[in-house]
């Protein structure tokens, strides 16, 4: 089997750095969401209320403005930050092991749990039901895009097959 850059050492390192970046990137976020509870607690509280929006009366009728269902989505969302977080620590101990395919399963199963909330939570819901587009204040759709972005970059590249690449005749 090949080892160079773009042979199945390189798609790992490739894969495995790629993984671990966002772990380490979703896990502090995570870390910085249950240690500075109130920061982001009133980002969620302004987008979910729409407090900052045009105010437009088709659309107020989604706004969510009970502090306790405000709060209750933040903490799900840090649960699933916290989630995210050790399934991808995992996937990236399994490349660095050379466990392909367990590391494969787990880096899927935690970027695709990133697509869920960056792109289906963050850029869907907040975005555009809760019309977070319009919000001067508290708009995060380009944090948002801008980690969709990578955690899907980082998917496909754990999805390569890792059949044998770089092959030169006679190898």
């Amino acid at each position: 089997m090949t080892t160079t850059p773009t042979g199945p050492t390189g798609l790992r390192l490739a894969a495995g750095v790629l993984t671990g970046i966002l772990a380490l990137y979703i896990a502090l976020v995570a870390l910085g969401n249950i240690t500075d509870f109130g920061t982001n607690q009133q980002f969620v509280r302004h987008v979910l209320a729409m407090d900052t929006t045009f105010r437009d009366d088709d659309l107020m009728w989604r706004a969510v403005t009970s502090t306790a269902l405000e709060d209750t989505a933040y903490v799900l969302i840090i649960v699933w930050e916290t989630v995210a977080a050790a399934v991808l620590v995992r996937g990236t101990f399994l490349w660095a092991r050379r466990r392909d395919d367990l590391a494969r399963r787990w880096s899927t199963y935690g970027l695709l749990m990133m697509l869920l909330l960056f792109g289906a939570g963050f850029i869907g819901i907040g975005g555009e039901w809760f019309a977070m587009w319009q919000s001067k204040t508290w708009n995060g759709l380009d944090a948002a895009t801008r980690v969709f972005t990578l955690s899907g970059v980082a998917l496909i590249v754990n999805l390569l097959p890792s059949g044998r690449y770089g092959r030169t005749e006679g190898s």
